[in-house]
């Protein structure tokens, strides 16, 4: 059976681990933010997201041509940063999907749709890390259009596997705060 690799942790350490994992992200999210200021110019206003989503390899040539010396080594630096920041923010997102999953649907189907999602999160890491890979062999001029392709669909993929973690999270946030107002009626 399919279980979570936290279903051991008691809630003192997992507590632990959530603040600093929250505050790791928070680090990580201001160095990046840093990294992207840098990257972002009036062709391609979300800096290295314009680069992940660059669908063909004339979109990726385009972004790479408008990057000067300094722009291409903090989009080096942010994807360095990025293995990192992928390692936290999986982390994160799955133990939120954890701690929730316990209280709000422990004893529901939905809490294997829980489960299967703290996965994804990880599986969402993997596939930003090939993403990285092909979006560092564009930045060091392996300019092929199997690294924009590859970039952009394991972009896709992680976006889209991090946003319905994220909506999980949100919707049992909700279920749980209305759950509690019940209660203290």
């Amino acid at each position: 059976m399919l279980q979570s690799p936290f279903y051991n942790f008691s809630k003192k350490v997992e507590n632990k681990i959530t603040i600093a994992l929250l505050i790791a992200n928070m680090i990580l999210i201001f160095v990046m933010r840093f990294f992207n200021s840098i990257l972002e110019n009036n062709g391609h206003n979300k800096g290295i997201i314009s680069f992940e989503l660059a669908k063909d390899l004339s979109a990726s040539r385009t972004i790479l041509d408008s990057w000067d010396t300094l722009a291409k080594t903090a989009a080096g630096m942010s994807l360095g940063f990025d293995f990192l920041f992928l390692i936290v923010y999986a982390l994160f997102i799955s133990i939120l999907i954890q701690k929730l999953n316990e209280v709000v649907w422990k004893q529901s189907k939905i809490y294997k749709l829980g489960i299967i999602l703290i996965w994804g999160t990880f599986l969402a890491a993997f596939f930003d890390c090939i993403e990285n890979i092909a979006l560092i062999k564009l930045l060091l001029g392996d300019l092929h259009q199997k690294w924009s392709s590859m970039a952009y669909y394991f972009a896709i993929s992680k976006f889209t596997l991090l946003f319905t973690g994220l909506v999980f999270i949100l919707l049992s946030l909700i279920i749980l705060i209305i759950k509690q107002i019940i209660q203290k009626k």
